[in-house]
């Protein structure tokens, strides 16, 4: 084949991947980035907070109250004490004598028979009085008072799912804005895609649903054996378009504490990355065919570079789809209320495009540990 014409079907894909990745960005994302959160007044029915905590005295000491302690008339808080070793269980028979919305549910070691956290949520919901279920995490604290109130908001007769915003405290080092980065982008995906009406994951730190619904769909009984995926594979086989909302004003927010090293925080996005294989299958060709594209989109421009090809319109491509980008990120940044990251967004995006291929090939060959 002729060099020029060679180089030619180059350029030719090289535009083909930016037009599709402009689709993501202005089609896609650009639902999120301009989605204005309309008010809606709450039935004020009752919720019932669930959380699996192993080991976890110090968080439990921190966040807890903050939870028992919210602004909302008709709530308990159910703490499942997943065979913990440490001073949990002091502390949870003192705050129940502090809180009487406060239940708790001892599990044994060898009361779980699965690794991860399913068996012990599953007791917990099992467990819980209300039809309204809430999920977070022991790590996670409410940003505001009005946390129940704003995701019980988005219940009724249809929507049976409320995905909302877990994000991480903000810290200073390198990899603070790693994860955060990481975390906001994930966000950004999820909400969008439920946007368009195809949502496919929520993130247990910060997630709501329905008991009824939970039991309907026979709970995460079809994933049990994964160690996990008690938020985003229920979420994935059960979610639609009817009965799946948003919520993510900032008051709605949860907020984690970070990992703050590198090989731990790797082992967790390693567990989080084992999940996606198990996605239906239209959500892998969605959300493969951004990253193909993206990647196609980097090598291409870099070839076309390198051979000096029509630098002016290539450039010109990429400075397009470039400032798509920091755009629409932007806007979607703001929504969350999340800030100093968007001008790292090219760098980071590299940087994933680098590190999530790595980590899914060395899943390959390690054996995955329970939860905690």
């Amino acid at each position: 084949m002729n060099d020029n014409i060679f180089v030619f079907i180059i350029f030719i894909i090289f535009s083909i991947s930016a037009l599709i990745q402009l689709i993501y960005y202005w089609k896609v994302y650009g639902s999120f980035a301009f989605y204005n959160k309309k008010p809606i007044s709450g039935s004020g029915q009752g919720v019932s907070v669930v959380i699996s905590a192993r080991n976890e005295y110090i968080n439990l000491k921190k966040n807890l109250p903050i939870i028992l302690e919210q602004d909302y008339p008709d709530f308990e808080v159910v703490v499942v004490n997943d065979s913990s070793t440490d001073d949990s269980n002091d502390l949870l028979e003192d705050f129940s004598k502090k809180y009487n919305n406060l239940k708790v549910v001892k599990l044994k070691e060898n009361l779980n028979f699965f690794s991860g956290k399913k068996f012990p949520l599953s007791l917990g919901i099992k467990s819980a009085k209300n039809e309204l279920i809430i999920l977070t995490d022991a790590d996670c604290r409410p940003r505001s008072s009005q946390w129940i109130s704003l995701i019980e908001e988005n219940f009724s007769n249809n929507k049976k799912i409320i995905l909302a915003y877990g994000g991480y405290e903000k810290r200073k080092g390198l990899l603070n804005k790693i994860i955060r980065f990481d975390t906001i982008q994930i966000a950004i995906q999820y909400f969008s895609f439920a946007l368009i009406g195809k949502p496919y994951m929520g993130v247990g730190r910060n997630l709501a649903y329905s008991k009824s619904l939970f039991y309907k769909n026979k709970g995460f009984i079809s994933h049990y054996k994964i160690n996990s995926g008690d938020d985003d594979l229920f979420i994935n086989s059960v979610a639609d378009k009817q009965n799946t909302s948003v919520e993510f004003r900032p008051e709605s927010h949860t907020t984690s504490v970070p990992e703050t090293s590198f090989s731990r925080w790797m082992k967790q996005k390693r567990r989080h990355l084992l999940t996606g294989k198990y996605y239906k299958m239209k959500f892998k060709i969605l959300l493969g065919g951004f990253s193909l594209s993206q990647g196609i989109f980097y090598l291409t421009f870099i070839f076309l570079l390198a051979n000096l090809y029509n630098i002016i319109i290539v450039l010109s491509v990429y400075l397009v789809r470039l400032l798509s980008q920091l755009f629409i990120m932007k806007k979607s940044f703001n929504q969350l209320e999340e800030k100093g990251l968007i001008w790292f967004s090219p760098i980071f995006e590299i940087f994933f495009m680098l590190i999530i291929p790595f980590l899914s090939f060395t899943n390959i060959f390690i054996k995955q540990k329970k939860w905690k």
